[in-house]
């Protein structure tokens, strides 16, 4: 989710470290429904899933400036508004009323110890969020989710594609760091929420408290994404056709167009 900001559908996943590159994350996505009485085990350490059912709070987060915000601090770590403002061409103004809602709705906190006088330092808050699943979605719910996932996969795609084109000696060994895998399984529906949750269940055993974490780690932003395959095929969209050449306009035309007035 991305969310940066992590979020997790009940139905749909989104995964999303979101911290200070402690190794303190947060998942947000929805799993393929409700997950099932078989589903992996989670650490005794991983948070609870929690699902965002409130409207106002989906709201609050399918926000283009929120997700850039969150985004920043799951990548950057914590940040002052005027940080954010900087980073992402807003006003002071602007970013503090947007920590202000994301903090409203337990996105962000204060980061204890990072002030220097009245300066507030804000992070993103871990956690495993999930989101309803689709077939318990509302109208109008369905309407947010799919506008925040609209916000959450262009900017992961943005993000990865720039990082690819202009990372350069600034990534230097980690310029390898882009393992992407795209195959298809036939599962049921049981065997794929099991399978969400395992995924789940692997991002939590490698996260680790930051006096745990080696120097030479680094934030690494990780994507679940899965969906049933039509079952007919989807027809191509209609080719746009070339315009056609204009006709010639006459002489008469001609005339008409620069005679004077």
């Amino acid at each position: 989710m991305a969310q940066e900001p992590g979020t997790t559908d009940a139905a749909q996943a989104q995964d999303s470290d979101s911290g200070s590159g402690s190794g303190a994350g947060s998942d947000t996505g929805t799993a393929p429904g409700r997950a099932s009485a078989s589903a992996t085990a989670r650490p005794p350490s991983a948070p609870p899933p929690e699902e965002l059912t409130d409207l106002r709070l989906l709201k609050a987060l399918a926000q283009p400036r929120r997700q850039q915000m969150l985004q920043h601090l799951t990548v950057h770590g914590p940040a002052t508004s005027a940080t954010l403002a900087r980073a992402l061409g807003l006003n002071t103004g602007a970013t503090s009323y947007h920590l202000r809602e994301l903090a409203r709705y337990g996105f962000v906190e204060e980061a204890p110890g990072s002030g220097h006088g009245r300066e507030r330092w804000w992070r993103a808050v871990p956690g495993d969020r999930r989101f309803p699943p689709r077939s318990a979605q509302s109208p109008e719910t369905r309407r947010v989710m799919d506008h925040l996932n609209h916000l959450s996969y262009a900017a992961d795609l943005d993000l990865f594609e720039r990082l690819q084109r202009e990372g350069g000696a600034e990534l230097g060994e980690w310029a390898d760091a882009f393992p992407c895998s795209r195959g298809t399984i036939r599962l049921t529906l049981p065997e794929l929420r099991e399978f969400f949750e395992e995924y789940i269940a692997l991002l939590n055993r490698y996260k680790r408290p930051a006096a745990d974490t080696p120097a030479d780690a680094r934030t690494v932003l990780t994507r679940f994404l899965a969906f049933p395959a039509p079952v007919a095929p989807i027809a191509p969209a209609a080719p746009i056709e070339p315009d056609a050449p204009a006709a010639p306009a006459s002489a008469s035309d001609n005339r008409k167009e620069t005679e004077p007035s």
